[in-house]
C-alpha cells in the first residue's frame, strides 16, 4: 500500500542490504532511543536473520511487520511493527516505529501508525494497540497523539536505553468495544 507517497509493505529477506544501510546511516541519531546494539547488528547477515525471524513471527500471528520504502529506487526509510499480539480476552498488540532522520516531520510515521491501527482493528480484530515512549521523546508523543492514542501511565525504569534503565510514558488506542470471538 502507498501512504504519503511511500510504500508500506511486509519485509522480505531481499531487503536486508537496504535495511542495513539505513540503520548504519541513522545509528548515532537513533542511539538515544534504542537499546544497545552489538556491532554485528549493523551487518547484512544480521538483518537477514532478523527479517527471517520477523517473518516467522508474522506467520505465527504474533507480529505484523512493515517497512517504509521509497517507490523509486527501493530505499528503506523506516519501519513499523505491531508486535506482542495477544488474542483471547486481551486482543492487544504493541506498536513500535522509526523513520530515517532525513524523512522526519513529513507525517509518514503518523500515517503508518494510523494504517497499522486500521489493520489491527479491521484485519486482526484487535481491541487495542499500545505504545511506549521515553519521557522526553516529544516527537514520538506527538505522533501518537495525532494517531488517536491517549496516555495511560508511566513505567519507571521500563527499558535499558542508551546505557541506563529509562522511564517510559505508556499510551493506548482503543480500537473498538466488540467482545472477543468465542473460543
Amino acid at each position: 500500500m502507498i501512504i504519503n507517497g511511500v510504500e508500506m509493505r511486509s519485509p522480505a529477506v531481499d531487503d536486508a542490504a537496504a535495511l542495513t544501510e539505513v540503520l548504519i546511516r541513522n545509528r548515532a541519531y537513533m542511539a538515544p532511543y534504542d537499546p544497545w546494539r552489538p556491532e554485528e547488528y549493523y551487518t547484512e547477515a544480521a538483518q537477514r536473520a532478523r527479517i527471517e525471524g520477523m517473518l516467522a513471527e508474522q506467520e505465527a500471528g504474533r507480529l505484523a511487520a512493515y517497512l517504509l520504502v521509497e517507490p523509486a529506487g527501493g530505499a528503506v526509510i523506516g519501519a513499523i511493527n505491531l508486535g506482542n499480539i495477544v488474542r483471547g480476552p486481551l486482543l492487544s498488540g504493541g506498536v513500535g516505529y522509526w523513520i530515517d532522520q532525513d524523512r522526519q516531520g513529513r507525517g509518514l510515521i503518523t500515517a503508518a501508525v494510523e494504517q497499522v491501527c486500521r489493520t489491527a482493528r479491521d484485519e486482526l480484530g484487535l481491541h487495542r494497540v499500545e505504545a511506549q515512549t521515553l519521557v522526553d521523546n516529544t516527537a514520538s508523543m506527538r505522533v501518537l497523539a495525532k494517531a488517536g492514542f491517549t496516555e495511560c501511565g508511566l513505567a519507571p525504569r521500563y527499558l535499558h536505553i542508551n546505557g541506563a534503565w529509562r522511564d517510559h510514558r505508556l499510551f493506548q488506542r482503543v480500537l473498538h468495544d466488540d467482545p472477543p470471538p468465542a473460543p
